[in-house]
C-alpha cells in the first residue's frame, strides 16, 4: 500500500509539471503573438509615417496666406527670433518674403513685425540693403514696421530701413552696438595645475582662446574690428532714420529704451500695432501674411533623427527582431 501511494504520488507530481509546462508554453505562445501583433501595427505606423514626412517634404515653401492673396490687402511678414543664417529669422527667408510681397499687384504697404534680440550683423545688413532697394523699386509701396516686444541690435538695424517703426508703450527697442564675448579659466588652470599647450601656424591663430592668456595686441584688435563693426551700424541707422534722430549721447551706446521714450528720441514713430498701422498708414485693413517658412523637411531636419531613433528602439523592444 506504501508503494502504490509512492506511486500514486509520483504521478500526480509529473501531472501537475506537465500541466504547468502546458500553460507556461501555452502563454509564452500567446506573448509571441501579441509581441507580433504590436511589430505589425507599429511596423505599419512606422512606414506611414515616412510616407507623411515624405509627402510633406516635396511641398514647396510658401508664404503664410498667399492662396487667399487676391484683391487689395497689407502684407505682414515676421522678423522673429535671432538673426541668423539657417534660423527662423533668416535673411534669405525675410528677402524672399519682402520680394514676392512687393512683387503682388495687390499689395498696398508692408508691415515688418518685429520680436527680435537681433543676431548676425551680417544677416541683418543683407536684409537692410534689400529693403532699401525695393523701397526704391516701389516708391509708391510704404514698408513700415512695428515692434512687438523687442526690436534690439540687429532688428533695430533691419527696422531703421523701414519708412516708419511703430511699436508699443511697453515695447523696448534699441541696442545699437556691437558685442563679442566669450570665458577666460586660465585662473582655474593655473589653481588645478594645468598647462595649455597650443600650437599655431600663424602669430595670432589662436588669439580667441578660452586657455590663454589675453594679448594687449590682440585684444586691441578685436576692439577696433568691433569699433568698425559699430560704426557700419550707426551709419545705417542715420542713413534710414535722418534727421528723425535726437542729438543724445547715449543714442548708440547699447542701451535700450521703451516704446514711449523710443519716440522721442527718434528711434521710433508712434503707438501702433499691425491692424492700426495697416488701416491708418496704409490704407487696407485685410492682412495677407507673407512669412516664407523653410520646407517642412528642414524643420524637421533637427529632431527627426533623434525620434526615429527612438521609435526604432521602442519597435525592436516590442518586437524581440531587428527593423523589418
Amino acid at each position: 500500500m506504501a508503494l502504490f501511494g509512492k506511486e500514486k504520488s509520483t504521478e500526480n507530481n509529473e501531472q501537475w509539471e506537465r500541466s504547468v509546462l502546458e500553460k507556461v508554453a501555452l502563454a509564452s505562445v500567446i506573448e509571441q503573438r501579441r509581441t507580433r501583433r504590436w511589430g505589425v501595427f507599429f511596423k505599419l505606423l512606422f512606414v506611414a509615417y515616412i510616407v507623411v514626412i515624405s509627402t510633406l517634404a516635396m511641398q514647396p515653401s510658401m508664404p503664410g496666406l498667399t492662396a487667399s492673396s487676391s484683391g487689395s490687402h497689407t502684407a505682414v511678414i515676421d522678423v522673429k527670433g535671432v538673426i541668423v543664417s539657417g534660423g527662423e529669422a533668416d535673411a534669405e527667408l525675410i528677402i524672399e518674403s519682402l520680394e514676392e510681397a512687393m512683387a503682388d499687384p495687390d499689395t498696398k504697404g508692408v508691415i515688418l513685425r518685429v520680436n527680435t534680440p537681433g543676431g548676425s550683423p551680417v544677416q541683418s545688413s543683407y536684409v537692410y540693403k534689400a529693403i532699401q532697394a525695393q523701397r526704391k523699386k516701389h516708391p509708391d509701396i510704404p514698408i513700415h514696421a512695428v515692434v512687438e516686444d523687442l526690436c534690439a541690435s540687429g532688428g533695430y538695424y533691419i527696422a531703421s530701413a523701414v519708412d516708419k517703426i511703430f511699436v508699443n508703450e511697453s515695447s523696448m527697442v534699441g541696442s545699437i552696438g556691437v558685442v563679442m564675448n566669450g570665458f577666460g579659466f586660465t585662473e582655474i588652470m593655473k589653481t588645478a595645475g594645468i598647462e595649455r599647450r597650443l600650437y599655431t601656424a600663424g602669430e595670432h591663430k589662436g588669439f580667441l582662446d578660452p586657455f590663454s592668456d589675453i594679448n594687449p595686441t590682440e585684444r586691441a584688435h578685436v576692439q577696433s574690428m568691433l569699433n568698425d563693426i559699430h560704426q557700419e551700424f550707426i551709419k545705417a541707422v542715420k542713413t534710414g532714420r535722418g534727421d528723425r534722430l535726437k542729438d543724445v549721447p547715449d543714442l548708440f551706446s547699447g542701451l535700450v529704451w521703451a516704446g514711449t521714450e523710443s519716440i522721442q528720441l527718434g528711434l521710433t514713430d508712434g503707438i501702433g500695432n499691425v491692424q492700426s498701422v495697416a488701416k491708418n498708414e496704409i490704407g487696407e485693413e485685410r492682412i495677407v501674411d507673407f512669412t516664407r517658412q523653410k520646407p517642412f523637411i528642414e524643420l524637421l531636419a533637427k529632431n527627426v533623427g533623434v525620434s526615429m531613433a527612438q521609435f526604432a528602439a521602442t519597435l525592436s523592444s516590442m518586437s524581440g527582431n531587428k527593423l523589418f
